[in-house]
This record gives C-alpha cells, structure tokens and sequence, in this order.
C-alpha cells in the first residue's frame, strides 16, 4: 500500500480513484464493511482504492485532554488497512488552516483537484469540513456536477449490537475482549517497536519488553494476561498499560510486557501484543518489594490462564 503524505505530495497519477474518507479508529467490522464496498467498487472501474485520514485525529487536535482514547496508532492503522487490501492511504495533516476548510471548500480540493475522485465511499453517518458542516447529501449533491457518485453504507451490528469506536472503547475499557474480537474480527491487540526503558525490570527480576503507545490516551490501563507475536510465533505473557505510577511521573503511558520463560533480545524489533484478560487495575504500591509481590502474583494468574486454556497454536494468522 502507497502511503502519500499529505496533498502536497498528491501527484498526476493519483488522480482518478475510488475514495473513501474517516478517522478509521480501530478499523472494526463497520469500517471494514466500508472497505469492502470500496475495494468492490474500485475493482469493477479498475481504480486504485483509496483511503483518505487525518492526523492528528480531529478530536485530538481540538481537544487533547478531552479527546477519547485512541484505539490504534496510525502504524497499526496502516497495518491493518494494508492487510485488507487497500491501494493507496492518504494522510492529511489536521491543523489549523485544514480544519478552516468548509465542506465544500475540502470536496474540491481534496476530492475533485486532488484526487480526481470517480467513486466515492462513505459511511453514513459521516461528516466533515468546518464545523462539521459536510455530510453524505452534500457529497451527492456535489458529486453530481464533480463527476463522482458517492454511495453511503449502513451501520453494522453484531449479535444485534451496533459496532462502534465508541462502544468498542467500552468494552475494552471494562476488559471484555471476547465481545472486542467480535466487533473488531480479530483480537485486540497494539504493535510498536520495543525500546529501552528504565530497566527497572530486570533490576528486580521481571525483564520487560516497552513500547510506546503512541497515542494521547490508551483504551486500556492495567494489568492483562496477554500472547506476544514474534516473528509470527505466539508467546505467553502478562503487560501492563498505563503510567506506572509507583515508578514514575504518573503522566506518560506506557505498554510493558513480561513474556513468560523467554530468553532473547528483543530491543529495536517489532512485536505485536494481543490482549486476553484482564487481571487488576493499575495501581500505586507503597514500595519496589510491595511492587514485585503483586507482579509475581500477576504472573501466577498468567500461567494459570495459559494452564486452564490448555494447548493452543503458538503460530499468529497471516
């Protein structure tokens, strides 16, 4: 997949595709119902399929703090839309002169100058442009004398329940990641690049390996019983998410995870952590001894997880 980084790098050959535009957070079963529409159409015109994001997202740049957590960093964005099969993603930089743009003012410049769109594909409940002022009728209406027709797909439920970023950040938050696999059609998981931390993990035993999230704010805080993906082998392990408050500012979060009688380096590669069950909240522990107690029995509750779960493929599905 093509990413072009920003309009600015928008090109001749770019123009004329099949297009569709959102924030994509999470890329779950509605997204994806989206995706496939959009790879449908794209090739019954023989077009590259198109998606169009913003980064930061809207939400994030209007209002940090406030903003809902992000359920995927743009690098497991692009992974995942890559691995449905789209063409080409176009980020666009949210800031202060593109979110001044009307609706109609980011059709012609985005969709008509930039893009030369024929097709576009949306969900219905979208809307863009200055104060949120475009929606699926204007796109109609504009695509009529832009030469692009525009079809708007409709919600998806699961199990009778309408899947959502927003309800997905529910269920995460209350550690529910059967009913996140259902919406999302694949386990929950984050994918970064292990760096190096403060080592205090291995100073009291429990070596760990960090990743950045990436992200204002995480979907999830505490401490899970998890597999870690590396080099397509599944491994056992426990993570925690969060600020770690007992160690540190309490401000910037963080992702650790101790994979379970595993011996090997693993800075400066990528790994992907899938979330199975929560064990506790994150909390703050009155010292380091009180701190590695309470891993040990996090630990204790991982190893009993994997025990009752019995064996299990240790290869992850392309």
């Amino acid at each position: 997949m093509e990413l072009i980084r920003g309009l600015h790098n928008l090109r001749d050959r770019h123009r004329g595709s099949v297009v569709t535009i959102g924030a994509f957070d999470g890329v779950h079963r509605g997204h994806q119902a989206v995706i496939a529409d959009l790879l449908a159409r794209a090739r019954a015109l023989e077009l590259p399929a198109t998606v169009i994001v913003f980064e930061p997202l809207p939400r994030e740049y209007f209002a940090p703090v406030q903003a809902p957590p992000r359920l995927m960093s743009f690098r497991e964005k692009f992974t995942v839309l890559d691995g449905l099969g789209v063409h080409r993603l176009l980020r666009i930089r949210f800031d202060r002169r593109f979110s001044s743009l009307s609706a109609r003012a980011f059709i012609d410049a985005v969709l008509v100058r930039g893009l030369g769109a024929r097709y576009v594909v949306v969900g219905d409940d979208l809307r863009f442009g200055h104060d949120r002022e475009g929606c699926v009728e204007l796109l109609h209406e504009v695509g009529e004398g832009a030469g692009f027709e525009v079809r708007s797909t409709s919600t998806v439920a699961v199990q009778g329940e309408r899947v959502s970023s927003t309800r997905l950040r529910a269920v995460l938050a209350g550690g529910d990641f059967v009913a996140a696999e259902r919406m999302l059609g694949r386990p929950y998981s984050m994918l970064g690049k292990v760096i190096y931390g403060r080592q205090l993990g291995r100073e009291i035993g429990v070596p760990t390996a960090n990743l950045e999230l990436r992200r204002h704010r995480s979907p999830l805080a505490g401490v899970y019983v998890v597999e870690v993906c590396v080099d397509g082998r599944l491994l056992p392990g426990v993570a925690n998410v969060g600020t770690r408050p007992t160690v540190s500012d309490g401000i910037k979060a963080n992702l650790e995870t101790h994979l379970l009688d595993f011996a090997g380096d693993l800075y400066g590669r990528t790994i992907e952590v899938i979330f199975r069950h929560q064990v506790r909240e994150e909390r703050r522990f009155g010292s380091l001894e009180e701190l590695r107690e309470r891993i040990a029995d996090d630990i204790g509750v991982a190893r009993a997880y994997f025990a009752a779960r019995g064996p299990q493929r240790n290869q992850r599905n392309p």
